[in-house]
């Protein structure tokens, strides 16, 4: 058996609860967020991991939940690696935007195509694919080789990056992707095999159902 794989999105972000797209914006965590990414760090250390590294995204919201996370697992001082491969999908065009208002302004129909399906970007931006291309290489090279190592290793970042390496983890469809949302905060913690598939899953202190 080698190492164990954490993937944690961050907390709710303002943006997500002023409706916004965010994208590579880079806005700051609710009050809520905090509680989140505090649970998420406190279900981790009832679990009993820590961690030998940490990966993030070079945002604001999932640097502020992997701080909050390693405070919580009491590893302040964790070595981390921060890396615009592991950024939110980029909403292009419609990044900043009320989704309310995007809808009136593009239609209902064509904004969900956008949100939801697997290969068709938004203006300007990237489709879930597209985010997939640049997560996929990183993980590659930098971070399941720790794995494979035997180190326990945790990702913190974005709902569209981590659904693209559930996708590949899970071995899921591009259309069964599309049905998939990751709760905020929630660890999922994959144990991997020798040949990299997953040996087990757990996801820690879901209450949403929403694996």
């Amino acid at each position: 058996m080698s190492g164990t794989l954490v993937l944690v999105r961050h907390g709710q972000s303002d943006w997500n609860l002023k409706n916004l797209f965010t994208g590579w914006k880079d806005p700051d965590l609710t009050e809520l967020g905090v509680q989140e990414a505090n649970a998420g760090g406190k279900a981790l250390a009832d679990y009993g991991i820590t961690f030998d590294i940490a990966f993030t995204s070079d945002l604001k919201r999932a640097q502020d939940t992997l701080t909050i996370i390693l405070d919580n697992v009491g590893q302040p001082k964790l070595e981390t690696i921060r890396d615009q491969a592991l950024n939110e999908r980029d909403y292009g065009d419609l990044s900043g935007l009320n989704k309310d208002d995007a809808r009136a302004k593009w239609g209902e129909e064509q904004v969900h195509i956008w949100r939801r399906s697997y290969d068709v970007p938004p203006p300007g931006g990237e489709s879930l694919r597209d985010t997939g291309a640049r997560v996929w290489p990183y993980y590659l090279t930098e971070i399941l080789p720790r794995v494979l190592r035997g180190e326990k290793v945790l990702v913190a970042a974005h709902g569209n990056s981590l659904r693209s390496l559930v996708m590949v983890l899970d071995r899921l469809t591009k259309e069964q992707i599309l049905g998939v949302n990751l709760a905020t905060g929630v660890p999922m913690v994959y144990k991997l095999n020798a040949d990299s598939t997953v040996a087990s899953k757990e996801v820690l202190g879901d209450m949403s159902g929403a694996h």
